[in-house]
Order: C-alpha cells, then structure tokens, then sequence
C-alpha cells in the first residue's frame, strides 16, 4: 500500500511534470512556426 508519503512525492512529481509540459508546448509550438514559415 502506498503511504501519505508516497502520494505527496507523486503530486510534487506531476506538478512539476505538468509545469513543464506548460512551458515546453508554446515553445514547441513557435520553433514549429518558425521552422515552417522558412521552409514555406
């Protein structure tokens, strides 16, 4: 069984994991808009 430990160190994980997914897809999404307006 997981203890209240655990379960505070997995939210801890996928708050962090969702921060970086906020930061990492506009990112993506510009490099992607820039790559297709060179070749274009």
């Amino acid at each position: 069984m997981a203890s209240g430990n655990d379960m505070k160190a997995a939210e801890s994980t996928y708050g962090g994991f969702l921060t970086l997914l906020r930061i990492t897809i506009p990112v993506v999404v510009v490099l992607t808009a820039i790559i297709i307006a060179l070749i274009a």
